[in-house]
């Protein structure tokens, strides 16, 4: 991959990274490092150093709320949840997203050989 590709993928990702989060705070209140771990497991290469980030403006924001979990497994967990101004952003950001999807598709299937 070339360093332009890199970038862009990693761009693409910053670009789409408060939408997935707040949708998976929505399912399941998550510490920040378990929230790498789902965007892991969906096929997503990020770091604590791109999620944490976007916790904090989400939470600053007033987006998600926190409460400090203590862990058999070291320090306290700072777990997020959705708070209704979340919810709000979270639809609007997916309807965003459904436009935007819709559009790329449109442009992209024009091009694409026909079966």
């Amino acid at each position: 991959m070339s360093r332009i590709q890199a970038q862009q993928d990693a761009q693409m990702v910053r670009s789409v990274l408060p939408l997935l989060i707040l949708t998976l705070i929505a399912e399941e209140e998550s510490y920040g490092y378990q929230l790498v771990e789902r965007l892991d497991a969906m096929g997503l290469d990020v770091t604590t150093g791109l999620v944490y980030p976007v916790l904090s403006r989400l939470e600053r924001d007033g987006l998600v709320s926190t409460r400090m979990v203590s862990s058999p497994n070291g320090p306290p967990r700072k777990y997020f949840a959705l708070t209704t101004a979340g919810e709000t952003a979270k639809a609007t950001a997916m309807e965003q997203w459904r436009l935007v999807a819709s559009a790329v598709r449109n442009a992209t299937e024009k091009d694409s050989p026909k079966p």
